[in-house]
């Protein structure tokens, strides 16, 4: 796969993971603030198994980072991000509060972003000088030329 095609796929992966984390922690506002909150935190309110679909919608993210090639650094800070985010949100009435405020998804998409970014700012090593190619063209030359002056 070329240099061009993979940052295109990685540049897609990230629109989609912005517009997911849109959606998971602040597609709602909350009138007269300037709060927002997301599907998340709603998914978070129905008891039992609200946090446990938060883990599982934060997953995607998680998901999206190994398909791109995210280092291993990477994806354990994600999963640390998702374990605070549904630890927290276990807690009676203030673990609604917290789902609302710690928006791991946002988080997630942010780390494997700027971990996208970096790989993306490094430039591929210049190729080698092809001497092979150019020992062989030079040889290639020398027999031409030595054949139009035995011939001449």
């Amino acid at each position: 796969m070329t240099q061009q095609s993979t940052e295109a796929r990685q540049r897609d992966t990230l629109r989609r993971l912005e517009k997911f984390s849109r959606l998971t922690d602040n597609s709602i506002g909350i009138p007269f603030t300037r709060f927002r909150i997301g599907l998340d935190a709603i998914i978070g309110l129905v008891p039992g198994v609200g946090d446990l679909a938060g883990v599982v919608l934060s997953a995607y993210v998680l998901i999206e980072a190994q398909r791109v090639g995210a280092s291993r650094a990477v994806k354990l800070r994600m999963l640390r991000n998702i374990g605070i985010d549904f630890l927290g949100g276990l807690l009676p009435v203030a673990g609604d509060a917290f789902d609302a405020i710690y928006k791991a998804n946002t988080r997630n998409t942010l780390l494997l972003k700027r971990y996208l970014e970096e790989q993306l700012a490094v430039e591929p090593p210049p190729q080698p000088f092809p001497w092979r190619m150019l020992v062989g063209l030079s040889l290639l030359f020398a027999v031409i030329i030595g054949g139009l002056v035995l011939i001449l």
